[in-house]
Formats: structure tokens, sequence, C-alpha cells
């Protein structure tokens, strides 16, 4: 049997300690078609989220998935943000946390990935 990724373990642990220690913990997240996050905060493909107590309503945090409500501009939003799609969970305060490779959402639908084409050998043309 396949273990499970360690990733949400070690998000939720450096939650913990940030709030121990009285820090803001936020959540720095590379958006792709499975998030679902403001997208009129987006910028580059990323969001980072404030996922302190006072920021967030229901925060939760299992193997698969970060989901919270939170308000934006006044209007409160639900996120729903796939494990795969966290690229790391840091202090505002002081930076400390920990960064994760993106990791690409397994989709069985879809074409399995093939090598990026070899370059061919240069070669010299003569023009007159």
């Amino acid at each position: 049997m396949p273990s499970t990724t360690t990733k949400p373990y070690l998000i939720r642990a450096i939650y913990e300690w940030c709030v121990d220690n009285g820090f803001t913990p936020h959540l720095s997240v590379a958006v792709d078609q499975n998030t679902r996050v403001p997208m009129e905060f987006v910028k580059e493909g990323q969001i980072v989220l404030n996922l302190s107590a006072s920021a967030t309503r229901n925060l939760t945090m299992d193997n698969e998935w970060v989901q919270f409500s939170a308000r934006f501009g006044g209007v409160s939003r639900e996120l729903h943000i796939p494990m795969s799609a966290v690229v790391g969970i840091f202090a505002r305060e002081n930076g400390e946390g920990m960064g994760f490779a993106v990791e690409k959402p397994t989709d069985p639908s879809s074409p399995p990935e093939t090598d990026p084409p070899k370059p061919t050998k240069p070669s010299l043309k003569i023009v007159k």
C-alpha cells in the first residue's frame, strides 16, 4: 500500500507552530483549474492567503484540501485549495516556514506527458 505524502502533515505542523508563537500563518498557492480562490487577487498564477483565526472562518486542513471562508473586499468567499497547489506556508512576521515543489494534479483522463523533443545538432549553411 503506498504511503501518503508528508506535505499536508508538514503544512499543519507549520501552521500550528505559527499560531503557538503568535505569528500570522500565510499560505502561498499556485492557482490552477482545481483551486477555488478569488481570481481578482491572483497575480502571475499565485495567491498568498492569510490563515490566521481572525482572517478565516471554518478552516479545515485535511490530507487533500485546505478549505475556509474569508472576506475579500467585505464579501465572504469560500476557498478550496488542493494540497497539490500549496507552494508554501510561512510566518508573515519573519518569513520562516516551508516551501514545496509545485505538483501537477493527477488526472487519469489526461494523456501521459511525453519527453520534450531533443534538440537537433546545429549545422552551418553557406549563403551566397
